[in-house]
């Protein structure tokens, strides 16, 4: 379950409340079922997972994709997996500690672990949301943002992209000043 945690201290665990918050930045943020199928899950439960197993994943997945495709015309998908296995994962991902932008949408689907995006408010407040597996979230192009993974250091994700260069961090040089809620590591 997305928990929101603002600047101010206060926290929400509801997905209306949180859409309400995240609406000034047209974040978008959905629950979508990964499923039953017992050959995925068990593909989840995984750490690592090789080329094959990815695109399994995926595959099984592919009716979202086929809904962005038609609606908002994404172009392709991946599937990043990342572990606490993962040789130099934190200088891996330490490009993306700082505040950044994209100059395309940001679009993730989780579906195993967690993580913590991190963003700028219109009011330059800041503001800190946990997302779970089965959270799909659409952080708008020029959205001051920023991801890290909790302790666990474990998650699955699958990026939507209309255009694989609109993905380039662009620095904003703005501080964080909020405390990350379960930091450890850092990435875009």
């Amino acid at each position: 379950m997305a928990i929101l945690h603002l600047e101010n201290g206060t926290s929400y665990s509801n997905l209306e409340d949180i859409s309400r918050e995240l609406s000034a930045l047209n974040v978008n943020l959905n629950k979508w079922p990964v499923g039953d199928n017992p050959e995925i899950r068990g593909l989840l439960s995984e750490a690592a997972l090789n080329d094959h197993q990815k695109e399994q994943v995926l595959e099984s997945l592919d009716g979202y994709f086929q809904q962005l495709q038609e609606t908002a015309g994404y172009q392709s998908r991946d599937l990043i997996v990342l572990h606490p296995d993962i040789p130099n994962l934190d200088s891996l991902l330490a490009k993306f500690e700082q505040c950044h932008t994209h100059a395309d949408d940001e679009v993730r689907y989780i579906i195993d672990g967690e993580g913590v995006f991190g963003f700028v408010g219109v009011d330059g407040g800041q503001m800190e949301l946990v997302i779970e597996a089965e959270e799909y979230i659409n952080v708008p192009a020029g959205t001051e943002h920023w991801f890290h993974l909790t302790d666990t250091k474990r998650i699955k994700a699958v990026r939507y992209f209309s255009n694989m260069s609109g993905w380039t961090p662009e620095y904003t040089n703005t501080k964080i000043r909020i405390s990350p809620a379960n930091s450890a590591v850092v990435f875009g």
